[in-house]
């Protein structure tokens, strides 16, 4: 967002990340109507579709041009299908633990993600840190650890998934490509594996497409739409909101896994997940009110 950005626009953006963050947010319901079908099978039509959805929006605003340049440029290719591979993990686990019942710790991974991103910030872009920011980060150790200890289970996919996905954004920032074509080329790079693996399915009937009923077929060929329509929506609300309010609005999509998981699936809420928890929100607050401060001091 650029300083003079006027009150409608502002407002407009508002709108905008609540739509995008209050999809995310709603993802565990989605996946959870696709949960009879196998994980691979859902994370193979979320790619392909996907792609599909892309490839007519970039083909509407006449931008067929930027994909034939970034795939042509081998370096950036090399790049994007790093990423491609990440996001596309990233999604496989998520997919996964929502069809068995780990959702509270999707939204684990999610809520630690932005200390993620500070800790790879330190460790590949040689970033220094505040002392709040340390004490946060530390906070955030301390309730994973907590819950190893307690529990004697690592949180594998919380970590996973803020691992996986705090590395493909690293990538993404080094990369510099746009959100729609970006997302598109990725796509485009993975898609043939997926659509291979999809034909694969296919011929020997064991694929759910086709098979099982038409409200599977509706929803696997949705998940296209699903997954583009909250990043359009993000982009738009990117451009007119400052950083710091999306870093404060993006935590209504692990927010809405978590209650979800408590409220609508009665996953198990142990005290050493309160102290877990308890220390990862507690992180969040001291590190954005540390990242407001400075923000307005500069």
């Amino acid at each position: 967002m650029t300083d003079g950005a006027s009150g409608g626009e502002r407002a407009a953006g508002a709108v905008f990340a609540l739509c995008a963050f209050g999809i995310w947010g709603a993802f565990p319901v989605f996946f959870k109507a696709v949960d009879h079908v196998p994980a691979f099978e859902v994370l193979a039509h979320r790619i392909v579709w996907s792609a599909v959805v892309l490839a007519i929006v970039q083909v509407a605003v006449g931008s067929r041009r930027v994909l034939a340049a970034m795939l042509a440029d081998r370096r950036l290719l090399a790049t994007l299908a790093l990423s491609a591979t990440l996001l596309s993990a990233n999604w496989a686990i998520f997919i996964w633990a929502i069809a068995n019942d780990r959702v509270l710790e999707s939204s684990l991974g999610y809520f630690i993600n932005p200390l993620v991103n500070v800790l790879l910030g330190v460790a590949i872009l040689r970033e220094r840190l505040r002392s709040a920011q340390w004490l946060a980060v530390a906070l955030a150790a301390v309730g994973v650890a907590y819950q190893v200890v307690a529990l004697g289970v690592v949180p594998w996919v919380g970590l996973a998934l803020a691992f996986s996905f705090g590395t493909y954004g690293l990538i993404r920032k080094v990369a510099r490509v746009d959100a729609l074509p970006g997302l598109l080329a990725e796509t485009v790079i993975v898609t043939p594996f997926a659509l291979a693996y999809l034909v694969v399915l296919g011929m020997d009937g064991s694929g759910a497409l086709g098979r099982i009923g038409l409200a599977t077929d509706g929803l696997l060929i949705v998940a296209g739409v699903v997954t583009t329509v909250p990043l359009g929506l993000f982009v738009a609300a990117a451009r007119r909101l400052a950083l710091s309010t999306l870093g404060l609005l993006q935590y209504i999509v692990p927010t809405g896994h978590f209650a979800l998981a408590v409220f609508a699936y009665g996953e198990p809420f142990t005290t050493a997940h309160g102290v877990t928890f308890g220390c990862i929100w507690a992180a969040l607050a001291i590190f954005t009110a540390d990242t407001l401060r400075h923000r307005r001091a500069d």
